[in-house]
């Protein structure tokens, strides 16, 4: 490999690779020591293409979920089943995988800019901005960005666009489904907002179990398939469809309900 060579975003990808490396070692403890992640279906990596592939998950820190995903993706790929032990795995790591975030996210600090040189496609979201509701459009330049990804590895997505629970599909993952044509893995996860804190950088608290459940990729009629159709069949992959709710733990169940309980009051003030 030419020591200057880049990726389609322009990223030295041997600096790409140390910082994989780095912060691969150091995150690994974290599913391994102080929580347990316990994997299922990451036989199914194995099977993909190299590229072309999209991964549809919900969504519960801004960076814990992907560094886990990372974890697995890359120990799958060295013949590991449902384990991340022993983190030699990440030393040479598949270095086409890459994650849809909000730029306002990665542009945050200096951590979530190092971050993004790892794997950021960062998009400036239409719905939300700076905490605040926006109605924006989408830029085109986003899009393409993420077709750039698609094309050249393994993008990651959480088409929600939010931490909070069974909140609705954005629209424009399956635009991009229609569009782009990838494989489509659904992941499910879950322990991570009892673990870590929200941006995910922290431990919140111990000995939580972590799950990650690959499931087998969607099939989809890419020509036919309408964009409702494609939004609800998301919903029921990543297991967010509002029928889940009844098999919600209670305290997040709880925790749900109270989040609902704040947006409604802010609701209320917006259209008075």
């Amino acid at each position: 490999m030419p020591l200057l060579k880049r990726n389609p975003f322009g990223h030295i990808l041997l600096l790409k690779k140390w910082l994989i490396r780095f912060f691969g070692i150091i995150s690994h403890g974290r599913y391994r020591n102080f929580n347990n992640l316990n994997i299922e279906g990451s036989e199914i990596l194995r099977d993909l293409p190299d590229s072309g592939v999209l991964f549809i998950s919900n969504h519960q820190t801004y960076f814990a979920d992907v560094a886990a995903m990372f974890h697995v993706f890359n120990a799958s790929l060295k013949g590991r089943d449902d384990t991340i032990k022993n983190v030699g795995y990440i030393w040479h790591p598949k270095l086409n995988i890459y994650f849809v975030a909000a730029g306002e996210t990665m542009r945050s600090g200096i951590l979530p800019k190092i971050f993004a040189y790892a794997g950021s496609v960062s998009i400036d979201r239409t719905w939300r901005s700076a905490g605040k509701n926006v109605n924006r459009q989408v830029k085109n330049s986003d899009i393409s960005n993420i077709g750039k990804a698609i094309k050249d590895g393994w993008v990651i997505t959480f088409p929600q666009g939010t931490t909070t629970p069974f909140k609705p599909i954005r629209r424009g993952t399956a635009h991009i489904i229609k569009t782009f044509k990838p494989v489509v893995v659904p992941i499910v996860i879950d322990g991570f907002r009892r673990s870590f804190d929200k941006k995910g950088l922290n431990i919140k608290k111990r000995n939580v179990l972590q799950s990650m459940v690959i499931k087998p990729p969607l099939e989809i009629d890419y020509e036919n398939e309408e964009i409702a159709d494609i939004v609800t069949k998301i919903e029921f992959a990543i297991e967010q469809h509002p029928s889940f709710l009844k098999v919600l733990s209670p305290k997040d169940a709880e925790e749900y309900i109270k989040e609902e309980l704040e947006l409604n009051k802010k609701r209320k003030f917006w259209s008075s």
